[in-house]
């Protein structure tokens, strides 16, 4: 890495923010250098957000002041800054899913030709956007809405590139990525840095502030507790300063192996060229990891056993009787049992401008229906339970939920089907983008349920998570089970091996064929 400029591109001083008794920001001094990749750690609720929305014009300060290069600046909307440099990819996405992805790159900057627009050109923009950013692959004439999160995210990157950043900041950007797609805006982001941008990284994932960071700023509280560069502190030591206590044991201790007497039996399960003869049994109170690269139908697996998508072949038995799934409502019925906590809590986990209480009842409202009525007092017991239990921070309930930060909001996606009273509770990367204290917090409660009966279907993109927490692990590749891990067996080296589907056998590696 180059040395960057002594004097900061950015400079933030006594900078204070405040949502009514809500201090979000409270006298924060702070500042990033061109040429450096600059990460900021910190739990939900700890300030980030504030502090990237102010610095990219969404919200203004009470008090303090901001500079760019020395000079004094006061953003009164995002496009001013904008047009100062400054542009952000928000963890919450800007496209517009009915226009195309040419059409998306292309807002706000379109090239007109004789007062029209230039629709040439405009493709051949984003084409050159998207091949900067890696994804030559994507069709540019497509509709967004058609496209994968995580292909939707890189259209995200490459429409913020456009706009000619000098300082460019990511907020939890890589969370709905591909591995590949993550190597790629890597690769980007460090010739940004060497071509002198600054850039600004918030991302709960440690592994990447390691390979990413030059230097970290920790908030808690709303205050920044301390700047360092990387290698400075231990992972311990960041945690410490994160959440203001020792983190202790991250993962709940894991009882023995025992057997369990089956609730879920898959048989055969193919779809389309994405499930091919999966075969599984879920033991009553076992958590049962799904692991392997992604995209490799962990996804389409549990969406097959909510009943979402049709003409699968195979069979299903639940609790040794077998079970027709027609949809995602006999799927949640009390007979069957099962819940589905998605991936996107944005898009499919929760209506963004309901209340907290609404969106945690909407899957479970037949419990609380006599008739024609709700019995609104039944319903808000169980929804003041759920909360306690959860410990979701919340001002008021009928507070839409879009007001949480992203590990609470999580919290409301799980608290409401966990109010179905599920027996099957399958969770789709539950932890994306969620801070190291409410991974541990959701981490206890994943056990505990498993601990009163509740079997856990589990698929995790972070491999501490299907080692600390799944009693066993099925690798998925091409959409097979290739290798199933238990005990002793549950190591990164088993689950990156088998997700390439290399067998190592006496020191040796060989590719398996599919």
């Amino acid at each position: 890495m180059p040395e960057s400029s002594s004097a900061p591109f950015l400079q933030l001083t006594n900078i204070s923010k405040r949502y009514g008794g809500v201090t979000a920001l409270d006298r924060v001094d702070f500042s990033c250098a061109p040429g450096t990749i600059h990460a900021i750690l910190g739990e939900n609720g700890a300030g980030k957000s504030t502090l990237i929305k102010t610095i990219a014009g969404v919200v203004q300060p009470d008090e303090g002041e901001m500079s760019l290069e020395g000079r004094p600046v006061a953003f009164r909307h995002p496009v001013e800054a904008n047009r100062a440099g400054i542009v952000c990819i928000f963890q919450e996405l800007s496209l517009m899913p009915t226009l195309s992805v040419a059409e998306n790159i292309g807002i706000g900057q379109s090239v007109d030709r004789f007062g029209l627009l230039d629709g040439k050109a405009q493709i051949s923009k984003a084409e050159e956007l998207l091949a900067r950013v890696g994804c030559e692959d994507i069709n540019p004439r497509e509709w967004v809405q058609d496209l994968p999160l995580s292909r939707r995210q890189m259209v995200e990157i490459a429409k913020a590139l456009g706009k000619d950043p000098r300082l460019l900041i990511l907020d939890e950007a890589t969370s709905a990525l591909t591995s590949t797609d993550v190597e790629k805006v890597f690769d980007m982001l460090k010739q940004l840095r060497d071509e002198g941008l600054a850039l600004l990284y918030i991302s709960h994932r440690m592994s990447e502030i390691k390979e990413l960071s030059d230097v970290m700023s920790v908030f808690r509280n709303g205050q920044h507790i301390e700047t360092f560069d990387k290698g400075q502190h231990s992972d311990d030591e960041i945690v410490q300063l994160m959440i203001g206590r020792d983190m202790g044991h991250v993962f709940p201790h894991k009882p023995p192996t025992a057997q369990r007497t089956p609730v879920l039996a898959v048989n055969n399960l193919s779809w389309e060229d994405q499930l091919d003869d999966i075969s599984l049994v879920l033991g009553r109170g076992e958590i049962l990891g799904l692991g392997g690269l992604d995209g490799q139908g962990q996804k389409e697996l549990l969406l097959a056993l909510f009943g979402v998508l049709k003409d699968t072949s195979g069979t299903v038995e639940l609790e040794g009787n077998s079970a027709c799934i027609a949809g995602p409502q006999a799927a949640k019925s009390e007979a069957m049992g099962l819940a589905l906590v998605p991936d996107d809590r944005k898009t499919e986990g929760l209506i963004l401008s309901m209340g907290i209480g609404q969106n945690m009842s909407l899957a479970s409202l037949r419990q609380f229906t006599k008739g024609l009525s709700i019995d609104v007092d039944a319903e808000r017991q169980r929804i003041e339970q759920m909360l306690a239990r959860l410990q979701v921070k919340i001002g008021a309930v009928h507070d839409p939920v879009s007001s949480l930060s992203g590990g609470n909001q999580q919290k409301v996606v799980l608290a409401k089907w966990l109010m179905t009273d599920p027996k099957i509770l399958m969770l789709n990367d539950p932890t994306r983008g969620i801070d190291v204290g409410t991974k541990q917090e959701l981490y206890q409660l994943f056990r505990e349920l498993a601990d009163t009966g509740t079997s856990i279907l589990l698929y995790s993109t972070d491999y501490d998570e299907l080692i600390g927490l799944c009693d066993r692990v099925m690798i998925l590749y091409q959409g097979r089970i290739v290798r199933e891990l238990a005990g002793g067996e549950i190591t990164e080296t088993n689950i990156v091996a088998s997700s390439l589907n290399i067998h190592k056998t006496a020191g040796t590696a060989a590719m398996e064929t599919p």
